[in-house]
């Protein structure tokens, strides 16, 4: 088995007080970094040689480190979660890089993700579309159907667990020209949309979650597909015209 390779880097990551003051890049230098860690412990080992330093550390979001959560979502390199495909910021490891190398650290740039400390961002605007209407409403009155108990053809579940794998980690608006987050709501939609449990709530549901995305500030579509190429689970453009498709049937019921 191959030792680990050290690397130095220069740093340069956006620095932001607040939500209210402007912010700007900083440049560090970090020495020593092995090349098996992950992104995530590179930012830890900065944090460990600012606190030495006396320094405020790097706020920076993270959770379940596996992939899975999303909350580790960084622009690296001018990339949503840095320059490898079909993973996230957590599951970057620093072997991508080489010795010397100039990183450059930012936070996702969106209206509706406001900045609310360095690489920290507000994406509540998430959960206020799913709370609009990504979700199944099932009577617990005793009399409920066991899911299993309803057919439903492979190929709409495949779609469906397709579309389920999305995240909610943001790349689609970040690297959208137009901050769009169509992607991330045509796969809310479509999970449900692809089962016969959300076809009761599905005019409501689609009418419902596009208005509340068009409240947040999102942009809209314009079929760059950008947003597909950093998806970290590789969520199709399929779903947005699925979503199109729904919220027309929706809007002439």
């Amino acid at each position: 088995m191959a030792s680990s390779k050290f690397i130095n880097i220069n740093l340069k990551i956006w620095r932001q007080k607040n939500a209210k003051e402007k912010g700007k890049i900083e440049t560090y230098r970090l020495d020593k970094v092995s090349t098996d860690s992950s992104f995530l412990e590179m930012l830890d080992q900065l944090n460990e040689q600012l606190v030495s330093e006396r320094k405020e550390p790097v706020a920076f979001d993270h959770d379940c480190r596996e992939g899975i959560c999303g909350m580790c979502s960084l622009f690296i390199n001018g990339r949503a979660h840095g320059p490898d495909t079909g993973i996230t910021t957590c599951q970057l490891h620093m072997r991508m890089f080489k010795d010397n190398d100039t990183i450059f650290v930012e936070p996702w740039r969106s209206k509706a993700f406001p900045v609310v400390k360095d690489l920290v961002v507000d994406r509540s605007a998430f959960d206020r579309i799913q709370q609009a209407g990504g979700f199944v409403s099932v009577n617990t009155s005793g009399n409920t159907i066991d899911a299993n108990a309803t057919p439903v053809p492979k190929h709409d579940a495949d779609r469906a667990f397709e579309a389920a794998a999305c995240i909610g980690c943001g790349a689609c608006v970040a690297t959208c020209k137009n901050g769009s987050a169509m992607l991330f709501v045509g796969a809310k939609v479509s999970q449900y949309a692809l089962l016969p449990q959300g076809k009761v709530e599905a005019t409501q549901r689609v009418l419902n979650m596009v208005r509340q995305m068009d409240e947040e500030g999102f942009g809209n579509c314009t079929n760059t597909g950008a947003c597909e190429v950093e998806c970290p689970k590789g969520i199709s453009l399929e779903n947005i015209a699925r979503m199109n498709r729904e919220y027309l049937v929706a809007s002439i019921k």
